[in-house]
């Protein structure tokens, strides 16, 4: 839809999106994830709808199966594809439509399934899609028996690997919708929703709707539209417009007004809804709900990018779209924690690595604040994987990016759309067949939308075909920190973004001295790493980085400086799976991430929250865990103050001021255990304090929920961190302790995991590891109110409770 899904029930409480069937209201989408059964393997007789699935399992969605397997180095995806396994699976689900929506249309929208789906209703084959990352709706109206079972079948078809750089995933990971409509009524996907003219004292909103005429014959109705605010009050004259639809489908255009908009921004994301409705003889015969907000954007080639007319630098992160121990199945609670996290840390805006998001998650970023830059391609013509999306793109690229567009387009958030990653068409200065498709993407777009076009190019140079097709606004940048400085000597009035930057790398709590010493790991790009560390980890410290890319700190300080520099996209906001640079087996996910798979923040979080927020930071490292007499290198990250002060042991070691364009400060301490405290000061007053204790001996287990009270609705989500503390309270840095997790109650435990990039052990289960001294277990409602209790049990530490309610 082009209205949110996820927002049914309070367009529900405001009467809309409901149709009147006999009496009764009928929600126009419903939420079809309950309830099916599953079988891991292939099953070609499962399409039929008298098929035996008595013995499948039965389950709901959103699944991934892959996340569910072992590793294994010998899984065809290999370890840049997560070490975990593909395969097919097929997915049933009974169900039936009330007799009396005889004569409504139906349809059923999947989000997302990963991936070369085919899904047949009743043993009708319905089609096939190969992407895994798009949406998708089939009409199921003329094969339904209303009133009796009726039965959806579809086949997910991951086996032919290596089909993706990172990990994917398997299975129907998306939600999926049933849409019931009158025969007249608004398109899939069927508005859209601009402002060509935006001020603070007036908008002026364009709207299209596409009038889908299924009656056979043509059709006389009135399209009205009116803006609603937050609070649901009618904020604009009602455009009517009446019209004869005289095929299949036909297109009304309005235009309304608000006076005095409550601008959307980043700080202020105020959201408005266009509420449709179609009218034939003054009966209503659909209402849609498409979210609106009222912003303008620019980006000059000399300021950079402004936001209703105030400069705002792009402070943004790539993700991939898994969602750590939950794998690919897309949970709204797990991706708002996700942008929670981040927001804390001052970052605006994500970058959709490397594939279209689900829609909630668009939804999310339009609710909290985000810009984003929406990118539809790994890969076009050109292979980077044997089996991926190159193998397809003739036949379905431009239905893809079509689809895309028309899903999309109406978020505010976004606000850029990358027509491709890395591509490898970019590079040939004898094959410039990139150049066309780069013309024919673009026109796609524009053909759709006004916001501006970007790719994103790791060979920036001007012989590069993305740049000599001139089909992109934007000048997007891969890495290449050092010639941001001097973009407009190659590219004089063009435009720069950086798409993609940093890629350094971290394990987090562990550390290497000397920290000041930078290491590009591997020492050459398509090097394998011989001197890394031996149980695979990385110092957190910000000192190591790719050899393409560079530390936090180093490509930060040229961004903050330079006002042509509109934005970053820093590689990665979080671990993901797949990919574990720079090493191989038995890492298995990635070390990129400036916050842990688990979600607990590495050090340079901090750095990013010191220069990147108002809010007052102190943050201080290492732990202070060491072997006497060993030199360690203290840092502190801090703001809002001139100095900080270093105590170990109530002893002062002395006052460090940043200099220059540093962004932390630093002792080189001998050893000694006891308390290392900082002191940071402004004008000489004290702005804050952080201590850091040596922990003594393991003694018990510490829980704490994200969140006590959750939706008792089968799919949202407590995320309970468990420490491993002394006897005094202090995390004990080194803990590696299996804990065994029991809940008690109508919840379930969804996933767990403790951030370690070579972790063997299962994301699922009732037992996990702590890594140094920190673990998570994730808890799910199972669609019962009352009261869950989640105990967690260790060897020779005290076990640890919590009671997380669920309404």
């Amino acid at each position: 839809m082009a209205y949110s899904k996820n927002i049914l029930t309070a367009l529900l409480a405001f009467g809309l999106s409901v149709s009147i069937v006999h009496g009764q209201q009928q929600p126009r989408v419903q939420d079809f994830d309950q309830s099916w059964k599953f079988f891991l393997g292939d099953a070609p007789a499962a399409s039929q709808e008298k098929f035996n699935d008595l013995k499948w399992r039965s389950l709901n969605l959103p699944h991934d199966w892959s996340i569910e397997g072992s590793f294994s180095k010998d899984h065809p995806a290999g370890t840049g594809g997560g070490a975990l396994p593909g395969g097919i699976g097929w997915y049933r689900k009974t169900f039936t439509v009330p007799a009396a929506l005889k004569g409504k249309q139906v349809y059923i929208d999947f989000d997302g399934v990963y991936r070369n789906s085919e899904v047949w209703i009743n043993g009708h084959l319905l089609g096939k899609r190969p992407n895994g990352y798009i949406s998708f709706e089939y009409e199921l109206t003329p094969y339904l028996k209303f009133g009796q079972n009726n039965v959806i079948a579809v086949r997910a078809d991951n086996a032919d690997q290596p089909n993706s750089r990172w990990y994917s995933g398997s299975g129907i990971y998306r939600n999926v919708w049933l849409v019931t409509t009158n025969k007249i009524a608004v398109g899939h996907w069927g508005t859209y929703v601009n402002t060509p003219v935006v001020s603070a004292d007036k908008a002026t909103v364009n709207i299209k709707v596409d009038v889908k005429n299924a009656t056979g014959a043509g059709q006389t109705v009135t399209v009205k539209s009116r803006i609603v605010d937050a609070a649901g009050k009618t904020v604009s004259g009602s455009g009517s417009v009446g019209f004869k639809v005289s095929g299949k489908n036909a297109m009304a255009d309005q235009q309304l007004t608000v006076t005095k908009p409550n601008l959307w921004s980043v700080d202020n994301p105020y959201l408005y809804k266009v509420v449709t409705e179609i009218e034939q003889n003054n009966k209503v015969l659909d209402t849609y709900t498409t979210p609106l907000g009222i912003r303008y954007f620019n980006f000059d080639a000399y300021k950079g990018f402004s936001l209703n007319g105030k400069p705002l630098k792009i402070l943004g992160v790539c993700n991939h779209h898994d969602l750590g121990c939950l794998g690919a199945a897309f949970n709204v609670r797990a991706a708002e924690r996700q942008l929670q996290i981040l927001k804390a840390m001052g970052c605006n805006s994500i970058r959709t690595s490397h594939n279209p998001p689900a829609p909630e998650l668009l939804d999310l970023c339009d609710k909290m604040g985000f810009i984003v830059m929406d990118e539809a391609f790994d890969m076009w013509k050109i292979a980077k994987t044997k089996q991926d999306y190159h193998l397809y793109w003739d036949e379905w690229h431009k239905r893809d990016l079509e689809d895309q567009l028309l899903r999309d387009r109406n978020h505010p958030s976004v606000m850029i759309w990358s027509i491709g990653n890395e591509i490898m068409e970019q590079y040939s200065q004898t094959d410039t067949s990139g150049r066309p498709i780069a013309r024919e993407l673009a026109a796609i777009v524009r053909g759709m939308d006004n916001r501006p076009i970007t790719s994103a190019l790791n060979e920036p140079q001007p012989y590069n075909n993305i740049i000599k097709s001139n089909a992109l606004d934007l000048i997007g940048y891969n890495y290449h920190h050092q010639d941001f400085a001097s973009f407009h000597e190659r590219y004089p009035g063009k435009k720069f973004i950086a798409t993609e930057t940093t890629s350094a790398l971290e394990t987090r709590g562990q550390y290497d001295m000397p920290s000041d010493s930078i290491r590009r790991w591997p020492h050459k790009p398509e090097e394998q790493l011989k001197d890394g560390n031996p149980d695979n980890t990385v110092s957190a410290y910000d000192n190591v980085s790719t050899p393409w890319g560079s530390t936090h700190e180093e490509t930060w300080k040229i961004m903050k400086k330079y006002d042509h520099l509109s934005g970053m996209y820093i590689w990665t906001g979080f671990d993901y799976l797949g990919e574990p640079t720079p090493y191989e087996w038995p890492s298995r996910s990635s070390y990129f991430g400036i916050i842990d798979l688990a979600g607990f923040p590495k050090d340079v979080y901090y750095m990013y929250q010191s220069e990147w927020t108002s809010k007052n930071v102190l943050h201080i490292l290492p732990h202070w865990n060491w072997q006497p007499g060993k030199t360690v290198d203290v840092w502190a990250y801090y703001n809002n103050a001139d100095e900080v002060e270093l105590y170990l042991n109530g002893k002062s070691l002395g006052i460090k001021k940043k200099q220059g364009d540093d962004l932390h400060v630093m002792w080189r301490v001998k050893y000694e255990p006891g308390t290392i405290k900082a002191i940071s000061r402004k004008n000489g007053k004290t702005v804050l304090t952080r201590e850091v204790h040596t922990a003594g001996k393991p003694a018990k287990l510490q829980l704490i929920a994200d969140r006590s009270q959750i939706k008792a609705d089968g799919k949202d989500l407590s995320f309970v961190t468990v420490n491993v503390l002394d006897k005094n309270g202090n995390l004990v840095p080194d803990a590696a302790h299996k804990v065994s997790f029991k809940v008690n109650g109508a919840a379930s435990i969804a996933g767990m995991d403790n951030g370690s990039q070579t972790s063997m052990e299962s994301f699922k289960g009732t037992q996990h590891s702590v890594f140094n001294g920190v673990g998570l277990a994730v808890i799910q409602s199972r669609g019962k109110a009352g009261n869950v209790v989640l105990t967690a049990s260790a060897a020779g530490l005290q076990p640890a409770s919590i009671t997380i309610k669920t309404k």
